[in-house]
């Protein structure tokens, strides 16, 4: 377990943070469905490498289209029930939970956070910059990062080279960035991170 220790000091700090920001109360709103809706698939997401010919890893995150819906504070103890699911229906002990939540989840899940933080500070307020850059460039390059960072520092993820992380980088991407634009344009209520008021105003009206 010495090897698990970035993984548990870690995921228990970012979950005591984002506990202590009370995230549950969003579930009261339209973000119960998606949250829920998380659950299901999600799990089945993280568990597909497992089922799968071995020597064939297909590994994808979806961590950074939960913060776009749910927000950092209300994915990351979702993303822990989910390794709890991944646990309890998979093949594979816990230390793979333990590694899934941090490196699956926690992390790309607050490259996102950040990245999504910097977008807001530089970049003009629209859609276009949303979706494209949160959506689509920000996962590719949380999930990227995140990865590489595994191979890097966790001995029990070398299987596999930068190249499938970076593959599987822009599978996330283009998972995240077309539900993102499916959900701007049918049903924002359903993002944390969207405000009509601030992405759809008319040019200049800030001025």
């Amino acid at each position: 377990m010495e090897g698990l220790r970035i993984e548990t000091i870690g995921t228990a700090l970012a979950l005591l943070c984002a506990l202590w920001l009370r995230p549950w109360r969003l579930l009261k709103g339209p973000l119960l469905t998606p949250a829920l809706a998380a659950l299901v698939l999600l799990p089945l997401l993280w568990l597909t490498p497992q089922f799968m010919p071995a020597g064939l890893r297909v590994q994808l995150s979806g961590a950074s289209l939960l913060v776009l819906v749910l927000g950092w504070p209300l994915a990351v103890p979702l993303l822990a029930v989910v390794a709890l699911l991944v646990w309890g229906l998979g093949t594979e002990g816990p230390q793979l939970a333990l590694i899934q939540l941090w490196w699956l989840g926690v992390v790309p899940a607050t490259l996102a956070l950040v990245l999504g933080a910097a977008l807001r500070r530089w970049l003009p307020a629209n859609p276009f910059v949303y979706t494209l850059g949160r959506g689509f460039l920000g996962t590719a390059v949380s999930v990227f990062v995140a990865g590489a960072l595994m191979r890097w520092l966790q001995p029990l993820g070398h299987d596999g080279s930068l190249v499938a992380v970076w593959l599987m980088a822009w599978g996330d991407a283009f998972l995240t960035g077309m539900v993102c634009a499916v959900f701007v344009a049918f049903v924002p209520q359903w993002l944390a991170t969207w405000s009509d008021a601030r992405y759809l105003r008319p040019p200049g009206a800030d001025r």
